[in-house]
């Protein structure tokens, strides 16, 4: 399989778990490390050993630090890569590595820095989930050197403003600009962005119920996340009303369209291009069945937005101005030369982020996209209008050869909400556009004939 993937440009990035096993507590079962030598592999409780630490939420804690233990991890990851053939790894529950045999979290723990400087794992990516269940939380200062974190902050924020939160649009700038305030001295590539992902709601899910509903988890409801950030549009669950699905089909776009524009390197889960769904259930872990399970048949059924996510997938990968190394510099225009970036306000003015409220729009500079040897980019101008009412925005001038063209807008109806590379809409007006309420938009910029 990974030979195959290979042969088509794919990489693997392996989910691997190394902060707990499936033996649980001091009631669970036998069958591997506890057998072997359980104060080696496990972390006890100092007060009375037969009892272990729990800082996975699974009953137990894996001894990452014990140097026995360390040397397994490492083998078994070495093993995934010379064996198997993987590109990277994913880590569960990675601040586990933080701890001390004793539990405590520590500045300089041995296995982070072992694995990034491993000279066998040392091409591999290696991406933290940078907290664990136990409180410790170490997203912007995961230790380890070159480590990508999972950014549970663009997830939020990004979230909140999509879903028309107030005062939360400085918040997400700094999310779109790749997290400058949390990766400084990483740069935006550390930054692993994410909207949804295998624990939550789906895409789907988030914008069609306000409430989650692990009731078939048989934990009366108390599992799973009370805070997603979630809207139903008006009603609870799945609706036939076409209002309120178009409605959740301009807001899926909305999040696709946020994902793919930002710095930093997007994650996206399988199966929300085509709203896949978990009937609510936010912690469906437990459930091998049709609320896991993917069901390819709504890939006919939403055929407009798998179109929408390709063609988004597709800008990203033509234009680098999405994809930075580096983060943006800002500053003001020198000698007419714009900066690599600029925001906004809807009158075209630099923005007062102290009141900008539900809105956010900024001009990229296609001639400063950081990317040595390739050639100039196109400009781009995104704007997002989160309001409850259409405004009319005002859009930055170009020099006299070019004009601004319309590539998406997510309040159109497909095709023409996101256009093919060399049918995009020149734009009547190349001063104002009318921004519907609830949509965002991406225009660039083409020298005129």
């Amino acid at each position: 399989m990974v030979r195959q993937l290979h042969l088509a440009g794919i990489e693997i990035i392996l989910d691997v778990v190394y902060n707990h096993t499936a033996e649980g507590n001091e009631h669970g079962y036998t069958f591997e490390f506890r057998g072997l030598e359980n104060n080696i592999y496990y972390m006890l409780e100092e007060k009375d050993r037969q009892f272990y630490s729990n800082f996975s939420g699974c009953g137990n804690t894996f001894n990452t630090n014990h140097p026995v233990v360390r040397s397994f991890i490492i083998d078994s990851l070495r093993y995934w890569v010379t064996q198997m053939h993987v590109d990277g790894f994913r880590f569960d529950l990675a601040s586990v590595f933080s701890r001390a045999q004793n539990g405590m979290v520590v500045k300089f723990p041995p296995l982070p820095n072992q694995i990034a400087e491993d000279p066998v794992l040392r091409s591999t990516k290696i991406i933290a989930e940078p907290w664990d269940a136990a409180g410790t939380y170490q997203a912007g200062s995961f230790p380890g050197g070159r480590w990508s974190e999972w950014n549970d902050r663009f997830r939020n924020e990004v979230r909140r403003f999509i879903r028309g939160d107030e005062s939360v649009s400085t918040a997400a700038a700094t999310r779109y600009a790749g997290s400058s305030d949390m990766y400084r001295d990483r740069g935006p590539e550390t930054s692993v962005n994410y909207i949804t992902v295998h624990d939550g709601f789906t895409m789907n899910d988030l914008v069609s119920y306000t409430k989650k509903h692990n009731e078939e988890n048989g934990e009366g409801n108390r599992d799973g996340s009370d805070d997603s950030l979630s809207y139903n549009y008006g009603f609870e669950g799945e609706t036939k009303n076409p209002k309120i699905e178009a409605l959740r089909n301009r807001q899926i776009k909305n999040f696709i369209l946020g994902l793919f524009i930002s710095q930093g390197v997007p994650l996206f889960l399988a199966g929300d291009e085509f709203r896949r769904t978990q009937l609510g259930n936010n912690n469906a872990y437990c459930q091998d069945n049709e609320i896991s399970w993917v069901n390819w048949e709504n890939e006919k059924k939403y055929r407009e937005l798998v179109r929408f996510t390709q063609k988004m997938m597709q800008l990203r990968r033509t234009h680098q101005v999405f994809r930075r190394k580096t983060f943006f510099k800002g500053g003001s225009f020198v000698d007419g030369a714009a900066p690599d970036i600029m925001w906004y306000d809807a009158d075209g003015k630099i923005p007062d982020w102290q009141v900008l409220n539900r809105f956010l729009a900024g001009r990229l500079e296609g001639n400063k996209a950081d990317r040595i040897g390739l050639a100039p980019d196109n400009d781009f101008y995104i704007a997002s209008n989160m309001d409850l009412h259409d405004m009319t925005v005002i859009l930055p001038p170009l020099s006299a050869d070019r004009r601004w063209v319309r590539v998406v807008d997510t309040s159109a109806a497909s095709p023409d909400d996101i256009r093919d590379p060399g049918d995009e809409e020149i734009l009547a007006s190349q001063n104002r556009y009318v921004l519907l309420s609830g949509s965002a938009i991406i225009l660039m910029s083409r020298k005129t004939d």
